[in-house]
């Protein structure tokens, strides 16, 4: 069997690890979760800077090579927003969902993209590559689905005649998402540059 390369995923959140690990199986690749004490504070102004600042603190951590992501939801008719806040725009992800449909309520544009910058750094922090996945669509009226997390059941994606990113499989959204896009870019990057 082959030798992965092992690159610290820097997420303190479990079900992101898995995601990546499904979308990067069979390419040589595993990612692990950052050693304990990973917290940083993701003080940027845009999805780059805060996934910047994520994978340099895991390599700083662990003295591994290190990728993070920042990614959110952007909606044309709030100027972008929730963007780098997606997941503070409201305490809880029923409120996150409740605020954005009752900002939406009276516009009659709902498109909207999931954004996802990624970015790998060398075992001291330096930047190897930056890559940015997106995922066009708009805001459903009503909630539909069970899959997925944060914004997935009011996300309705282009091409896919009325289905939610939530009303998909794990196996379907892998294929399509905005991670996956993005993700795609580092894999190819570290099979062309980091292979021992």
């Amino acid at each position: 069997m082959e030798n992965k390369i092992k690159i610290v995923f820097a997420t303190g959140n479990a079900h992101k690890l898995h995601e990546i690990n499904e979308i990067s199986k069979g390419s040589g690749v595993e990612f692990i979760l950052p050693p304990k004490g990973f917290d940083p504070e993701e003080n940027g102004t845009t999805f780059e800077q805060n996934s910047y600042i994520k994978a340099k603190e895991a390599s700083r951590l662990s003295k591994m090579i290190s990728l993070a992501d920042d990614s959110g939801l952007c909606v044309e008719a709030l100027n972008g927003e929730p963007g780098i806040f997606s997941a503070r725009y409201a305490p809880t992800p029923q409120a996150r969902i409740d605020k954005l449909l009752a900002n939406l309520a009276e516009s009659g544009n709902r498109r909207a993209k999931f954004v996802c910058a990624m970015t790998l750094v060398d075992e001291s922090g330096n930047i190897l590559t930056q890559q940015i996945g997106e995922c066009h669509g708009k805001i459903a009226k009503n909630q539909s689905g069970t899959n997925g997390f944060g914004y997935d059941p009011v996300f309705l994606i282009d091409g896919y005649d009325g289905l939610t990113l939530a009303d998909m499989s794990e196996e379907q959204k892998n294929k399509i998402s905005h991670r996956f896009n993005a993700l795609n870019k580092i894999i190819t990057y570290i099979q062309e540059n980091l292979r021992v």
